[in-house]
């Protein structure tokens, strides 16, 4: 499992509407797409109280070769003929859980970064993250929570969906993002941890 996600920030003064136009007209091209395991359309709006404007889908890849036929293909073209080429953060992955909600459709999502410390063993900064997953992943309201790392920065990502707004949430820690849509063919795929 990969995880992946790029950041469009937008103007401060920018129709959000043309984002949420974009994914509805086309979210659908992904529901299919062989090696996904889901993509989070996520956004953060001024108008909803976020910091800034920003179009932040997020992805977890069953396959990672799925994950360079999107990079490499129209579909991640058109983003770039859009909006110019983001850069692209990717983890990879350590554990999936599906959550009590996770019949429900994600309304918020939470994503949170964490560097290991100067002196910590990478496998301590990895089970820290594993524990608080593990629990994350037994609350109330969440649709579904993933863990992965990157090992260029030793930095651990803590991701959740979350079935009501991230706000309602009791253990909603992180950056909070409105969920438009979800696309997940290989869902089935991502359970377990995989290390």
């Amino acid at each position: 499992m990969h995880a992946m996600q790029y950041e469009i920030t937008l103007p401060a003064d920018y129709d959000m509407g043309i984002i949420r136009h974009r994914v509805a007209a086309r979210g659908h091209l992904l529901d299919d797409f062989s090696g996904l395991g889901l993509k989070a359309y996520l956004v953060r709006d001024r108008a909803d109280g976020s910091v800034v404007n920003q179009y932040a889908p997020f992805y977890l890849w069953a396959a990672p070769e799925a994950m360079n036929r999107f990079l490499l293909g129209p579909g991640f073209q058109g983003v770039v003929d859009d909006f110019g080429r983001p850069e692209v953060q990717h983890w990879s992955g350590v554990a999936y859980q599906e959550g009590p909600a996770s019949a429900s459709p994600p309304r918020a999502a939470t994503r949170h970064r964490m560097r290991a410390g100067a002196g910590e063993k990478p496998a301590d900064a990895v089970e820290r993250a594993l524990a608080a997953h593990r629990r994350l992943a037994r609350t109330d309201g969440v649709v579904a929570t993933a863990v992965a790392v990157d090992p260029r920065h030793w930095e651990t990502l803590s991701f959740a969906l979350w079935a009501q707004d991230a706000a309602d949430a009791p253990d909603a820690a992180g950056e909070v993002f409105r969920v438009l849509r979800l696309s997940a063919p290989e869902r089935s795929r991502l359970g377990g941890e995989h290390r």
